[in-house]
């Protein structure tokens, strides 16, 4: 019997996946079912396996990194999704990875390792956004938009969602002639670029990367709207500090995620001192659905050092405290998880290109990450919040439907 019956005969109900170790003997786990994928694997050595039992999410990533884990039939993308859909969050399932030992552990390094000081914030940058341009440009769309996509219909292209992405958030924002905007965690300035082609307005996105703030003044440049687009690289706690009150918009992308939990209060502190009085702040993060949790092992140590998915309570808990009023909320449910699989099969595409770059190990981690944040979005606890928020209870039409008009206006 192999040493991870234990583990693959309770997960592994539906579906198949058979198991074959070093020796060649195979072992099947599940029955086939309608929608579940067929799996095979193999060990290359026993380590591999005892990685698994030891710790079943980070040992299950490192083993198919370094090559003890091989996927004879399906690809990894189907490996995970095979073990998140047969044990659901919508149905109240959970992996029993870990003890409750185990999980508390988690929680707490989760807590102390997304401190994330200023110097630590610059650091965490550093490990995922100046890996190199030349990266991303294989993978995401001509934007270089590396959030989740928006996806109206389902037969977008990449490209088409994430316009329809920017759209809707510029909606959001209601936007006006001669605003001043703040854009924090500005990635490669795409967002900010945009707003200053929908309306007449001038643009500060700050980043803490330097590969990101080198492409994003070129961008601008090239588009034709650096006299009112600029970008800087500076902590957004820094820039309250030194310019309060100056911004009538703030919209902030896929960054709240490295704000880390400790400083949750500090960043809505500070967007609030940023703002003007009648301000508008409009905040797109993933989140988990239900309570708080932890990071997994694997994301601290290769993806997002620092990083932690909120929960919606924690956000608004910690924005409730700087008397930010929550004015609109939508929950995108499955939209990342369509973003990620478009950037997954990019990825494959590009396997050459990539190992040749950074490595075989990194094109097999970097594989792993992207389908195993696809399976959380399908079948795991998270989605994405579009949060608006004003400082004034007059700042905004009463009712929604200048949201529509303006997202009419700018997507056509």
């Amino acid at each position: 019997m192999s040493i991870l019956r234990p583990f693959l005969s309770r997960v592994i109900r539906q579906g198949r996946l058979t198991v074959v170790a070093p020796d060649g003997t195979q072992e099947v786990f599940g029955e086939p079912a309608p929608g579940f994928p067929e799996v095979v694997i193999r060990f290359a050595s026993r380590r591999g396996m005892r990685r698994i039992i030891l710790d079943p999410r980070l040992g299950a990533a490192e083993a198919f990194m370094d090559g003890d884990m091989r996927i004879v039939e399906g690809d990894i993308m189907e490996l995970v999704a095979l073990i998140r859909m047969n044990t659901p969050w919508d149905r109240g399932a959970k992996l029993k990875d870990k003890t409750w030992l185990g999980r508390r552990t988690d929680w707490l390094k989760t807590r102390i390792g997304s401190i994330n000081r200023q110097r630590q914030s610059r650091a965490n940058v550093k490990h995922h956004y100046d890996i190199g341009n030349d990266l991303y440009r294989l993978f995401l769309d001509a934007d270089m938009q590396y959030s989740c996509a928006y996806w109206p219909r389902p037969d977008m292209t990449l490209e088409e969602a994430q316009e329809a992405k920017k759209a809707h958030i510029a909606a959001k924002l209601a936007l006006a002639p001669g605003q001043r905007i703040l854009d924090i965690g500005c990635g490669w300035g795409g967002m900010a670029i945009t707003l200053a082609k929908l309306e007449k307005v001038e643009v500060l996105g700050i980043t803490l990367s330097e590969e990101q703030l080198a492409l994003a003044r070129q961008r601008a440049e090239a588009a034709g709207v650096a006299d009112r687009v600029t970008f800087e690289l500076i902590d957004y706690r820094d820039l309250a500090a030194r310019e309060p009150g100056r911004f009538d918009r703030i919209v902030s992308v896929g960054m709240f995620e490295h704000v880390g939990a400790a400083n949750f209060d500090t960043f809505f502190r500070a967007a609030a001192n940023l703002m003007t009085a009648d301000g508008v702040m409009l905040l797109h993060t993933i989140g988990r659905f239900g309570k708080p949790g932890a990071t997994d092992a694997f994301t601290r140590k290769y993806i997002f050092p620092g990083g932690y998915i909120p929960a919606l309570s924690e956000t608004l808990a910690a924005s409730e405290k700087s008397r930010l009023i929550a004015t609109d909320i939508e929950t995108l449910r499955l939209h990342y998880a369509l973003t990620l699989r478009q950037w997954y099969v990019r990825t494959l595409a590009h396997e050459e290109e990539i190992a040749q770059m950074m490595g075989d190990r990194f094109f097999r981690m970097w594989t792993f990450y992207l389908a195993g944040a696809t399976a959380a979005f399908e079948s795991g606890g998270m989605g994405n919040y579009q949060i608006q928020f004003a400082r004034s209870r007059h700042a905004l039409p009463l009712t929604r439907d200048y949201i529509g008009e303006a997202e009419a206006r700018y997507a056509g």
